[in-house]
């Protein structure tokens, strides 16, 4: 065979004697004038639940620039609307939905980790192709019983078993919309938007435009990244899914209802993360980590074998008669509100900025301040009590069923944060000695200052504990800390002194009547403040 310049396939039988690496070259030779273009994709052909699917890869770009939301399909257009790019809910259109609404507060954090984590990963993305003729029940493609010639994708496979082959994404012949996965591209888009205006607009979780917008610059100083890594983003690979808006055989309604079904069931699988979920497996926030390091090596929570386990890894929450101590996502609020003072870089910047993971030494700077906390928290004698008892009676309030309890609010996930909040300011922002803070703080609570929130003795009475619904005050916790502040000598304005005498006042007021410490009815301004300790 002769090998001419305008025959490649000549070329390469001229060029290798060896049949393997001969046809290899060939295949390779087919594939890429094929590919050439991104009108067709190579994909794999699966088959789950009766449904035929494509499996591929795309860049970034290419995402960004061809895949629509789902509220962009004709079948929904009368009730779009585009400042949200959602769809309007109401009677006509709620057996057509098919998307949750878009959250776009979400799109600033997403572009954020996209560009700052080097490590960043998105899971696949499901999308569904569409042809203009599914819209048009006229379109030849339907026959005579209203269903569907032919699909909605166009596969060419390639091989034996027809598994493997090119899919037609032309955007001539097909529109792509997600399905699952709307706000990795919401991500993706916004960040071809960064790259391409060199800023960013914040929104709230109705697209109204929210704080200052994120420039690249910022991102560059902020994450330490060069503008050359930012340009090789938008050639990144993501894995795609495609599947057919219309197989073959169906009707325009059954189609909906499949495309609509697999959206049901593909988010039901994946259940959102709890916020304590969250805490266990995040990795690049400072407070988690420490948190979670507390949580399995402090002996105050850590598992033994002789005692049940003092953690709740999941819930928000403490049930009644539930033995742990305290929850995951509590430690991590703890942890926060404890060294957000000594470390504000952990936290998000005043630009809307996602902090990066700490460095190591600092981390572990963290944990010991957090250890050290945790030791004379240890050391208090509520929490001595737990060598005989267990936490449900010392944290019921003394008329609960089983016999009452202490109404301890060190046994709360509320008061432990509004502690951690207190000390933390008077530790790292005020400068006070943390031995000297707990020296009071032992003897407040040997003289039951912590006990009896129920009672109007207490301090916490309003505060923390709502005598008309007997039960926990979690919005009272802000005003906890301050007390906590006060009563160990860390607040010293005058002014600030006579606001928090009107808060605790007014936080012992029932439908217009105010009760003293005594129990009795008087005067708001006859409530005082507690002694200094």
């Amino acid at each position: 065979m002769i090998a001419s310049a305008s025959d490649p396939i000549a070329d390469i039988f001229s060029q290798y004697d060896d049949a393997e690496e001969r046809n290899q070259k060939l295949l390779i030779s087919l594939f890429n004038e094929y590919i050439s273009g991104e009108e067709q994709l190579i994909v794999q052909k699966t088959q789950m639940g009766g449904t035929e699917a494509y499996v591929g890869s795309v860049t970034l770009e290419w995402l960004a620039n061809r895949v629509d939301f789902a509220s962009h399909l004709p079948l929904l257009r009368h009730k779009y609307n585009p400042a949200t790019d959602n769809i309007e809910i109401d009677a006509d259109s709620i057996d057509e939905i098919q998307q949750r609404p878009l959250d776009w507060s979400r799109q600033a954090p997403l572009v954020q980790y996209l560009a700052s984590r080097k490590h960043h990963k998105f899971p696949p993305v499901l999308v569904v192709i569409n042809q203009p003729w599914v819209d048009n029940p006229k379109a030849k493609q339907w026959n005579k019983k209203k269903c569907a010639k032919k699909s909605t994708t166009q596969f060419t496979p390639l091989g034996k078993d027809g598994n493997f082959g090119l899919l037609n994404v032309s955007e001539d012949d097909v529109t792509i919309y997600a399905l699952d996965g709307q706000h990795r591209l919401m991500g993706v888009q916004g960040l071809m938007k960064l790259l391409k205006t060199q800023k960013l607009e914040r929104y709230k979780k109705d697209k109204s435009p929210y704080g200052s917008a994120i420039a690249i610059d910022d991102l560059i100083e902020q994450y330490q990244i060069s503008p050359a890594y930012l340009r090789k983003l938008p050639k990144e690979k993501i894995g795609i899914e495609f599947i057919s808006a219309v197989a073959t055989g169906e009707t325009r309604e059954e189609a909906r209802r499949r495309v609509r079904s697999t959206f049901v069931h593909v988010n039901l699988m994946a259940a959102p993360l709890s916020k304590g979920q969250l805490a266990q497996l995040n990795e690049d926030d400072g407070f988690s980590i420490v948190a979670r390091k507390i949580a399995v090596s402090h002996p105050l929570l850590e598992q033994k074998e002789d005692r049940k386990p003092r953690v709740n890894w999941n819930s928000a929450t403490v049930a009644a008669k539930s033995t742990v101590l305290t929850t995951l996502q509590a430690l991590k609020e703890m942890s926060e509100k404890y060294l957000g003072h000594k470390y504000p870089q952990w936290k998000p910047s005043d630009k809307g900025l996602i902090p990066l993971r700490p460095e190591d030494e600092e981390l572990e700077e963290g944990i010991q301040h957090f250890h050290e906390f945790f030791d004379n928290l240890a050391s208090l004698s509520s929490y001595r009590l737990l060598e005989y008892e267990q936490t449900p009676s010392l944290r019921r309030f003394s008329f609960e069923k089983d016999g009452g309890g202490e109404g301890n609010l060190l046994f709360r996930p509320v008061g432990q944060v509004a502690l951690a909040q207190a000390l933390g300011t008077l530790v790292f922002k005020k400068g006070f000695s943390l031995e000297n803070v707990f020296k009071k703080l032992t003897k407040f609570d040997r003289e039951g200052g912590f006990s009896g929130m129920e009672y109007p003795k207490s301090l916490w009475y309003g505060v923390l504990y709502d005598p008309n619904r007997k039960r926990v005050l979690v919005a009272g916790r802000e005003l906890a800390a301050k007390l906590l502040i006060y009563i160990l000598g860390g607040t010293q304005d005058t002014q600030e002194r006579a606001q928090l005498r009107k808060s605790l006042a007014r936080a012992r007021t029932f439908e217009n009547k105010t009760v003293d410490f005594e129990g009795n009815f008087v005067e708001p301004k006859k409530v005082g403040l507690p002694n200094i300790l």
